[in-house]
């Protein structure tokens, strides 16, 4: 067997073995998005549980020219997270009716959803300048010192909701540290509703969220040489109202030994036994103005969707 540490592992590795050798186990949430991950997400993002997407774009299409007026003509557009941008067109086609050229820099993790993002927004917006950035969030944010002119900054989708409260505290405030006078941030979250709405949400009738989740075995299959059998784990999608979030997890449907060969790694799961991919925080306003004061940022103004289940607030520096 060749040494470990003459193995070229991805960054990912010692996530990996720190959460699967943790109790409760554990997997990050980055790990979804892989190429085969990114567009699974695409099809839930179209499922009709999925209301997340449709609803935060239904904001950016009747309320982009109030936020395109609020922030002011002359900025440059960044987005963590970006994915395909397929809801971000709507807004920077807002920002270029107000100013002749826009730059936008989505920035991920998957450079296969920054050239699809590209593609789109180059052949629908042909007044902004398309400039992907990849970008592993947990090295930091000092790649906006780079980004010319006055900045907003987008965090759409309701990502931050994948933070526990501290750690996204800790996360806004990286954001705000390498931002100036004049910038801003417009956050998008998802707020507090009946479980009826949320639990769907997070697990379709089609199955699709399931495949979702279970790409992350399937990808440490690929890039660990682990041997995970997908038949023989769950999609579990909870709502836990003390927490105010959705918990997702795979469980274990028999007792079984995992392998990660690059890791030299053993991993045993009881029957019944849950390891914990996701959470996905709901909100209330004085938790989003707790969130954002508590990072440095002062809220400014919220737009939210007819039956304010969605929020995007423009928080200033």
């Amino acid at each position: 067997m060749i040494a470990r540490e003459l193995i070229s592992l991805p960054s990912f590795a010692e996530d990996v073995e720190q959460g699967l050798s943790s109790s409760p186990k554990t997997l990050p949430s980055k790990l979804f998005y892989d190429e085969a991950g990114s567009a699974l997400f695409e099809q839930i993002t179209r499922l009709p549980e999925y209301y997340l997407t449709r609803i935060e774009l239904e904001i950016l299409r009747d309320r982009g020219a109030e936020i395109a007026q609020e922030v002011r003509p002359g900025v440059t557009v960044v987005e963590l997270g970006s994915g395909t941008a397929t809801k971000t067109t709507t807004l920077l086609q807002a920002f270029a009716r107000r100013q002749l050229r826009v730059p936008y820099f989505p920035v991920d993790i998957s450079p296969a959803a920054l050239g699809e993002a590209r593609e789109r927004v180059e052949s629908l917006c042909t007044r902004v300048s398309v400039r992907p950035v990849v970008a592993d969030f947990s090295y930091g944010f000092g790649f906006l010192r780079g980004i010319p002119g006055r900045k907003l900054v987008l965090y759409l989708g309701s990502s931050i909701g994948n933070f526990d409260p501290g750690p996204a505290v800790e996360m806004l405030s990286q954001i705000r540290s390498q931002l100036a006078t004049g910038d801003a941030l417009l956050l998008g979250t998802d707020l507090v509703k009946d479980p009826s709405i949320l639990v769907p949400a997070y697990d379709d009738a089609q199955g699709i969220t399931e495949q979702f989740d279970k790409n992350i075995l399937a990808r440490l299959n690929r890039e660990l040489g682990a041997n995970f059998d997908l038949d023989f784990f769950r999609h579990i999608a909870i709502w836990n109202p003390e927490k105010s979030r959705m918990e997702i997890y795979l469980e274990s449907l028999r007792p079984q030994a995992v392998n990660l060969a690059s890791l030299n790694l053993d991993v045993r799961f009881a029957n019944g036994e849950r390891l914990h991919t996701e959470n996905s925080y709901k909100y209330t306003m004085p938790m989003v103005r707790e969130l954002l004061e508590s990072s440095g940022f002062s809220l400014d103004a919220t737009w939210f969707d007819r039956r304010t289940w969605f929020a995007l607030h423009l928080a200033r520096v």
